[in-house]
């Protein structure tokens, strides 16, 4: 379900794209609310997809991606032989403990990009095998491509959570503003 969100003071790009994104991580902390350890763990779907897997997912790809931005490694290198432990809670991973790590990686976000210079400011993007070479790209492309991601896995937290037990968006909202 989408929630409003506040027009940004003119002329501040940056305050808009980060409530834009703000908007996007609410629709998946709102997914996981309520659910036990178990429930946050099961795949009720045809996908390998589980609400934890996706909230650890995207606190992951957020903090990488700002890494790069940063031009620093990520915190966790993925690839093809560790790539879908990023969409599974391991032993001792939890539900609150990704939340928590989430919210650090949010201000992380917000503090970096509050400061850099300039949104036109650009990166190299790494170079894997799924990346073009020697392709750069700026912090505000950086901050769409966070939006668009959190916002795809936003939707299929939508769907997991109904698939789980039948809680859609619009009760989602009601919960959270009621805690």
């Amino acid at each position: 379900m989408v929630t409003h969100v506040r027009a940004e003071a003119q002329g501040d790009e940056r305050g808009a794209l980060l409530s834009f994104l703000e908007e996007q991580r609410g629709g998946i902390r709102r997914a996981v609310l309520g659910l036990t350890e178990e429930q946050a763990r099961t795949r009720p779907s045809a996908s390998e997809l589980s609400l934890g897997g996706l909230l650890k997912h995207v606190a992951e790809v957020e903090q990488s991606w700002i890494a790069r931005a940063k031009g620093e490694p990520p915190a966790v290198k993925r690839d093809e032989s560790n790539w879908h432990e990023c969409f599974q809670l391991l032993d001792g991973e939890t539900v609150a403990s990704q939340l928590a790590y989430w919210e650090e990686v949010a201000a992380g976000t917000e503090a970096f990009l509050r400061a850099v210079p300039s949104l036109d400011d650009t990166f190299p993007l790494p170079n894997d095998p799924w990346f073009p070479p020697d392709e750069r790209v700026s912090m505000r492309w950086v901050m769409l491509h966070l939006i668009r991601e959190t916002a795809r896995h936003a939707g299929h937290a939508d769907i997991l959570r109904e698939s789980l037990d039948g809680k859609t968006a619009f009760e989602l909202v009601a919960l959270a503003q009621a805690g």
